[in-house]
């Protein structure tokens, strides 16, 4: 696998080795040593799975610390523009974002370390996005940052996008008071 990382430390983006042939392909989407070796020694405890059509977005959220979660990331099926955003207080990137499509095809996965809010928007319809969670969902400690939120300068080139109610009303980059 190849594992390139980004401008804001933690990120990373990893390219699994895809075995191809006349029956289709193979590839390994976990595998403890290898991610260890290239520094992603998360514990990863949950998997979740979501299917959503073209125009939902889902986040940007996060989890309070004592339940963080460091997450991996892939689609199955379809395509989405994912969004991590750096809310480390003592990040020389806090407040600042990263992008990258993640689809069927390229089967790029994404790591996103605890003390970053998370969200992705679907690119088409039945999209199935997966992610392995470095801690198990704990509803009294999710939170969640407004998408749009002009201080993030996130261009999700969406203009009417299907939000939850919680998605509506997240907080902005000024009001949160980070607990990393």
């Amino acid at each position: 696998m190849e594992v390139t990382r980004t401008p804001i430390e933690g990120l990373l983006i990893i390219q699994p080795r895809i075995f191809n042939d006349g029956r289709g392909y193979f590839y390994e989407s976990w595998n403890r040593n290898s991610y260890a070796s290239a520094g992603i020694t998360a514990d990863f405890v949950q998997d979740n799975q979501s299917l959503s059509q073209r125009g939902v977005l889902r986040g940007l959220h996060f989890q309070r610390p004592p339940f963080a979660q460091a997450k991996l990331v892939r689609v199955i099926q379809g395509a989405v523009l994912d969004v991590a955003v750096d809310i480390r207080k003592n990040s020389p990137t806090y407040g600042q974002h990263f992008a990258i499509t993640l689809t069927a095809e390229n089967k790029t996965q994404f790591f996103i370390p605890e003390g970053f809010a998370h969200g992705f928007y679907t690119l088409e319809d039945n999209t199935i996005f997966a992610y392995k969670c470095a801690g198990l969902y704990n509803k009294a400690s999710e939170d969640c940052l407004l998408w749009n939120d002009p201080a993030l300068g996130i261009d999700w080139n969406a203009e009417n996008p299907q939000l939850s109610e919680k998605d509506l009303v997240g907080k902005t980059l000024a009001a949160l008071d980070s607990p990393f």
